[in-house]
């Protein structure tokens, strides 16, 4: 009995690895081949490829994108290198002139200062020599007499004045009037002497801060007839407003004289206005004239030199000052 039941036992076991194995095997069959559809498995398959192949350029794309912004930032963190080595140059520059500018105008200071005591001492030593006469004949601003109590505007309303010089002329009367913080009385009239305010004619407009502004307003639209010729203007100021005892000053403002004889003229001011030379006269007679006629890099126009010639000899005869302007700015 137990003889056949050991030859039993070994021939089960045999057979049970034999199957074993067979199921093993077609496992593995199952596992390694291919289940399913053949050419769903090769789309598949394809379009892992493209999807790869896309991920890829979109890479190399991203990579050269990455490199040109290299470049950029290079090139910008050059470029900000460059202006801050520009900046700190002109910081140097700037402290450098800085540091000359203060000590130019310590020098300026300095000199001036120097200068007052010198001008100081000098006065003193004139007052002294000369009495109190000296401070009478001192009364000078910018070379213009400034000693009077009445001042008078004999001005060319011309055509060529309106156009090219009349904003000109506005500054230079505030310039004027800036020279005499206080007068008595004031009058305006054109070269042919009629007045700009009609209401105050033959007499004195009070001297205020609102009277020079409204002369100045009135200015902007005044335009009465001219013939570029001073002399009347200037024998009607003499005429109506001179009395003993007033100082008064006439301001000829010009461009050109169209008149004929300018010894004439002279002759007729000297006769009106006494014979006599600087102070001995009965009024003081400025002028300054306007390069209106006077052509950039060009010749100045005959009436414009006759003006300039007539005009100096008259405030040198008269006490007073020519001053011929250079620029209408």
């Amino acid at each position: 009995m137990r003889k056949q039941r050991r030859a039993l036992q070994e021939a089960s076991i045999s057979f049970l690895d034999v199957i074993s194995c067979g199921f093993g095997a077609i496992v593995l069959l199952l596992v390694i081949a291919r289940v399913g559809d053949p050419s769903a498995l090769e789309e598949a398959e394809n379009q892992l490829l493209g999807s790869v192949k896309d991920y890829q350029e979109r890479l190399f794309e991203i990579r050269g994108e990455s490199v040109v912004l290299d470049e950029r930032l290079k090139s910008r963190k050059e470029q900000l290198s460059e202006l801050t080595e520009r900046v700190a140059r002109l910081k140097e520059k700037l402290a450098s002139l800085s540091k000359q500018s203060n000590q130019l105008s310590q020098s300026q200071s300095r000199e001036k200062e120097q200068l007052q005591l010198v001008l100081q001492v000098l006065s003193e030593e004139m007052q002294r020599l000369l009495g109190p006469e000296f401070l009478q004949q001192n009364q000078l601003v910018g070379g213009i007499p400034a000693d009077s109590d009445y001042i008078i505007f004999v001005i060319d309303t011309s055509g060529s004045m309106q156009v090219a010089a009349w904003e000109k002329v506005k500054k230079e009367m505030l310039n004027i009037l800036d020279i005499y913080p206080e007068v008595k009385g004031i009058q305006v009239l054109n070269d042919m002497g009629q007045y700009m305010f009609v209401n105050y004619a033959n007499k004195w407009m009070s001297d205020s801060p609102e009277m020079r502004k409204k002369i100045i307003s009135k200015l902007a639209n005044w335009a009465p007839f001219s013939n570029s010729s001073p002399v009347e203007g200037i024998n009607a100021a003499i005429q109506t407003f001179y009395k003993p005892g007033r100082r008064i000053s006439i301001y000829t403002l010009g461009d050109d004289y169209q008149g004929r004889s300018i010894r004439n003229v002279v002759k007729a001011v000297d006769k009106l206005n006494k014979a006599h030379r600087g102070a001995d006269r009965l009024v003081r007679i400025h002028a300054i004239g306007f390069p209106v006629h006077f052509p950039p890099g060009g010749t100045p126009s005959a009436s414009a030199i006759k003006f300039a010639a007539l005009m100096r000899e008259l405030s040198y005869n008269n006490g007073g000052t020519f001053i011929g302007l250079n620029s209408l700015n």
